[in-house]
């Protein structure tokens, strides 16, 4: 199975599959709204915004999995989001990274090793993988690597489709 193929849900509660951003490179990124990280919010807009038109979706994926801190309704989660750091990139409903509930699309995205070398469970809130047009994961970044780092910035100019 490839990570275009898995099912998801919007925050909203329609389905949605990454087939639907096949021909764009995606960053999708664990969130959580009561995070020492969560002003990472900020530099992921900003990032979605300036290479939208260069063919990069940013995705959003609220997980409560660390220590409680997105414990919020959908209706929360999307009204934070929008309100404190002006998200206008998608978000998926909220799903477990870890564990024997982990989502099918992290079963697939943790099999990819960051910069060390390192694969398995997702660490902590915002860590971040990036996959290219056609659905191969290509990079994965811890969470304290903040969203425009220059080290992301070069790896999602590589894998940019404009």
């Amino acid at each position: 199975m490839t990570v275009t193929e898995i099912a998801l849900t919007t925050l909203d509660g329609r389905p949605m599959s990454l087939a639907d951003y096949g021909d764009r490179a995606v960053l999708v990124v664990n969130v959580a709204s009561k995070c020492g990280l969560t002003p990472q919010y900020s530099a992921l807009e900003k990032l979605a915004r300036n290479y939208a038109e260069r063919g990069l979706t940013v995705l959003g994926v609220p997980c409560n999995q660390f220590m409680g801190q997105e414990p919020g309704t959908a209706e929360e989660i999307q009204n934070f989001c929008s309100t404190t750091y002006g998200v206008t990139f998608p978000l998926l409903a909220k799903t477990e990274v870890n564990g024997p509930g982990r989502h099918p699309l992290y079963a697939e995205l943790t099999k990819t090793p960051d910069a060390g070398g390192q694969a398995g469970d997702v660490q902590w809130n915002f860590e971040k993988f990036l996959i290219a047009p056609g659905g191969t994961v290509v990079n994965r970044f811890r969470p304290r690597t903040v969203p425009d780092a220059p080290e992301v910035i070069a790896a999602i100019e590589a894998v940019l489709p404009n």
